[in-house]
């Protein structure tokens, strides 16, 4: 999507709430790789989602600015929980920072961690998982999660096109790219699912489990 396109589309939808204004300001101010947070487009898509889909039981393992987190408290039921998961723990101040002004906190249910930790003493069984972490670990995530979420959930997988480096040939080497691409393969063999790839900013994969 070029530059043109996505302005375009972003004068054409809601705008964004002034919390997460005020968020993306913060990040770019404060924050080495701001480019990071979901930002406003993605933000709208996972909101609408939650519209559609009235998820009860929401996780996120990722939370990064708290950014996403909010969106899809925006859009979820007054009864939802979201739980959402980061292991740096240098963010812990900046997310509370924001969170803890929005309305909507408390559907929110932070964890500073490892999700591997985290994880199986959350007592719930999930309708919709985002995931947007450590990329060399995607496969590791939805091995983790995938009896956690019940049948007909949702799994969006974030980043799956990574900035176009999936198409290039010899392929980078580095670990994020080859958790990726390792990742993209293992999942149009899983028949346990239904999937597509949204060509949405980095990629944004669909996982409907079956």
């Amino acid at each position: 999507m070029n530059n043109l396109l996505e302005k375009y589309i972003l004068d054409h939808i809601d705008e964004e709430s002034e919390i997460l204004k005020q968020l993306d300001r913060d990040a770019h101010v404060n924050l080495l790789r701001p480019r990071m947070l979901s930002g406003h487009l993605q933000g709208k898509i996972l909101k609408m989602f939650c519209r559609l889909l009235q998820p009860k039981f929401i996780l996120e393992i990722g939370t990064y600015t708290g950014y996403s987190a909010l969106c899809l408290a925006e859009g979820a039921a007054d009864d939802a929980e979201i739980h959402t998961i980061e292991i740096n723990d240098e963010l812990e101040d900046f997310i509370k920072k924001h969170l803890y002004k929005s309305k909507l906190k408390d559907k929110i249910h932070l964890h500073i961690g490892d999700a591997a930790q985290i994880i199986p003493d959350i007592n719930c069984m999930f309708d919709m998982v985002f995931i947007d972490a450590n990329k060399r670990h995607y496969i590791e995530y939805y091995n983790m999660i995938f009896d956690k979420v019940r049948q007909g959930g949702l799994i969006i997988a974030d980043n799956t096109l990574w900035d176009g480096k999936v198409l290039e040939t010899p392929h980078h080497t580095d670990k994020q790219t080859l958790g990726i691409l390792e990742f993209n393969d293992m999942l149009v063999k899983d028949n346990r699912v239904e999937k597509v790839i949204l060509p949405i900013r980095d990629g944004l994969t669909l996982i409907w489990k079956k």
